[in-house]
């Protein structure tokens, strides 16, 4: 039998490679070869030169992608900066790319309706933040909202209890920022907030806040606000829940869950899947998001330097990817945990599942044709330390997370794979390409402010330490004096009110 040796050049630089499955047949006058494919699994290659080979290459990067023994578990890649750095999102380097021009649109609408309830309700399901919200079945003990609080902003005939049975009460919690240290800005100490804010969805679709408590610990200095209080109590309540959901975007939903999780895949896969395995081609969409988060990490560091959170940010992290599941970034199942499968007017659920679907599809095309049983998946050994190096490196192997440390079935594998390529595609484009447009245009949302207004003497102070005032005869409450009322008011000088932002044409 003749043998055949054949060259495929797939470029003429060093270092030049094709992402594309590529196959050979020999034809002939009398015939033509069995296809033979280049792509293969370990299991494939028969000869041991070929497999040394795939050793060689994968211990090669290996060395060059090495955990960092002074960090931990965190793995520092040897490579040189980019030369030219990716412009993403509002800040880059910690300033404005100044070639990024948003159609106005967006921020005009935004500038314009940033105060209102209605829109305050639909950032949280469209906004740079979609992931915070979630079905409220019962009230925690920490914000003890009593029906008569909401009671007007429910309508008429219904009550709380009815509300969120029937499942039309949603809460965000931003437990995560609780005590984390904040820093100074010119030698003026900042505040950071962990608020709780209820929603309820109106019979009109639309989704408004009907209750705020700043803090996690209930009590006579920590008011709960509502929409019926003086205009500026309100908005500076629903100011707070912005600037806070600021930062749980920028560390956790935008930093940690895309940028991040995007490099822990990247490297698990340049360690441990040779360029000829057929998963290798998942590499092709691992590529924009890690090397932006090379060239603009000081730009998400630079935001919150300017917002005096520096001090704290890797305690969030650190409790942001404790509090990572592997249902969480499954969006299918993600919305299915959070209760979210039927509430109106979420257009990130509803674009969300149809790339989830679209990626999903092709992913099983790819997996189909190369794994055609269980037990091929199960068997691949490089495909298991890629599972593993995930699980180890990037979530630092908490069973609890549900992440896999292996993968036993074709449909397991299928599903993962869809998980990384919408973590580094479809879902860091819905955290991400909004921040222009909304970010820059909401002065309510990244914005240095004051002390948190705690103080006893607030108009809803927590019924669990202070009896609730009675409504009076006109069915009005009655409103003491805020003990901010001076800083609240727009005709007088106030820190917070002061601020260029909320002094700028956007009020």
């Amino acid at each position: 039998m003749a043998v055949y040796k054949v060259n495929v050049a797939t470029g003429d630089v060093l270092q030049a490679g094709t992402n594309n499955s590529i196959s050979i047949t020999l034809v002939g006058s009398r015939g033509e070869s069995r296809r033979k494919n280049i792509r293969k699994k370990l299991v494939d290659d028969e000869l041991e030169i070929l497999k040394e080979h795939r050793q060689k290459e994968l211990k090669a990067r290996q060395e060059h992608l090495l955990p960092d023994a002074g960090k931990g578990d965190r793995w520092v890649p040897r490579v040189s900066s980019p030369t030219s750095r990716g412009e993403e999102g509002p800040v880059a380097g910690g300033q404005l790319g100044a070639d990024i021009q948003p159609p106005p649109l967006v921020p005009d609408y935004v500038a314009r309706h940033w105060r209102e309830d209605d829109f305050f309700g639909y950032q949280f399901l469209n906004g740079n933040n979609p992931i915070v919200i979630r079905r409220c079945t019962a009230l925690p003990p920490k914000f003890p909202v009593t029906p008569e609080m909401v009671a007007p902003s429910l309508g008429g005939g219904t009550h709380l209890a009815k509300e969120m049975e029937e499942g039309r009460v949603f809460l965000v919690d931003y437990e995560v920022l609780e005590g984390i240290p904040s820093g100074t800005i010119h030698g003026r100490q900042q505040h950071v907030t962990a608020p709780l804010c209820l929603l309820h969805q109106s019979a009109d679709g639309l989704l408004r806040p009907i209750a705020i408590q700043l803090s996690q610990t209930p009590g006579p200095a920590s008011p709960i606000f509502l929409p019926s209080d003086s205009e500026w109590d309100w908005l500076l309540a629903k100011t707070w829940v912005r600037n806070a959901d600021f930062y749980s975007h920028q560390l956790l939903t935008h930093l940690l869950r895309t940028h991040l999780f995007a490099e822990v895949f990247a490297v698990a896969t340049l360690r441990q899947l040779p360029s000829c395995h057929p998963l290798f081609k998942v590499r092709s969409h691992l590529r924009a998001t890690p090397l932006v988060s090379l060239g603009v990490t000081g730009g998400h560091w630079g935001a919150l330097e300017a917002l005096g959170v520096t001090v704290g940010h890797w305690g969030v992290l650190e409790r942001g990817l404790e509090s990572v599941t592997y249902t969480s970034l499954c969006l299918p199942d993600d919305i299915h945990h959070r209760g979210l499968s039927h509430l109106p007017n979420y257009h990130y659920r509803d674009d969300g599942l149809r790339l989830w679907e679209a990626i999903a599809s092709f992913v099983s095309g790819i997996v189909d044709f190369y794994y055609g049983e269980d037990v091929v998946v199960s068997g691949d050994t490089e495909l298991q330390a890629w599972v593993m190096d995930i699980f180890t490196n990037g979530f630092l192997g908490r069973t609890s997370s549900g992440i896999p440390s292996s993968l036993q079935t074709v449909q397991e594998l299928s599903k993962f794979l869809t998980m990384v390529m919408f973590t580094c595609s479809t879902q860091h484009a819905a955290v991400n390409n909004g921040q222009v447009g909304q970010g820059t245009s909401d002065p309510s949302k990244n914005l240095p402010i004051q002390p948190v207004p705690m103080l006893e003497g607030c108009p809803h102070p927590s019924p669990v330490h202070v009896g609730r005032t009675s409504p009076t005869p006109s069915g009005e409450r009655p409103h003491p004096p805020h003990p901010h009322a001076r800083e609240l008011s727009p005709s007088l000088s106030s820190p917070l009110l002061s601020s260029p932002l909320l002094s700028s044409p956007l009020l």
